[in-house]
């Protein structure tokens, strides 16, 4: 077998490249659960990769304020604290959307909150965090396939020469 030319390993190089801009879709998967003081093990922190498949949303749904139905989500979120009137601990995990209002302070995926905050009817004390970098970014991170795809031109390159 002979060996690639310059120009084979070349072409090889550009389409992975371009690979790297390629994304696929407009929707998130996201870890959905629910635990009320730890009885859904596999939804608490710290978290473990063990369930994931059993909990994993894929796409993930969810509502959009002033629309009826379900759209594709654009973050996933996490919330974990405790309630106030009882000290009960509270995971739930899950997506959403961005609405589309100008403000941060009404879009709860645009940054992480943390301190009092109002849910099922009831006060919590702890954090909402959201995240929109990768799948399932609300559980363990995966790996990263852009940086392998990366990894693998600058390889290609570095034997062109």
């Amino acid at each position: 077998m002979a060996a690639p030319t310059s120009m084979e390993i070349s072409c090889c190089l550009v389409l992975l490249l371009l690979l790297l801009f390629v994304h696929n879709g407009h929707c998130i998967d996201c870890f959905k659960c629910v635990s009320n003081n730890g009885a859904n093990k596999a939804c608490d922190d710290p978290f473990h990769n063990n369930y994931s498949t059993a909990i994993l949303e894929s796409p993930c749904m969810g509502g959009r304020k002033g629309r009826d139905g379900l759209f594709p989500a654009t973050a996933c979120i996490k919330i974990a604290g405790y309630y106030d009137d009882n000290g009960e601990t509270i995971t739930v995990r899950g997506c959403a959307l961005d609405s589309g209002t100008l403000t941060t302070d009404t879009e709860i995926i645009r940054m992480s909150h943390c301190g009092k905050f109002y849910y099922d009817n009831r006060y919590v004390h702890g954090c909402l965090q959201s995240c929109s970098d990768a799948d399932a970014c609300n559980g363990s991170h995966p790996k990263d396939v852009e940086s392998l795809l990366l990894s693998i031109a600058l390889l290609l390159l570095a034997t062109a020469r």
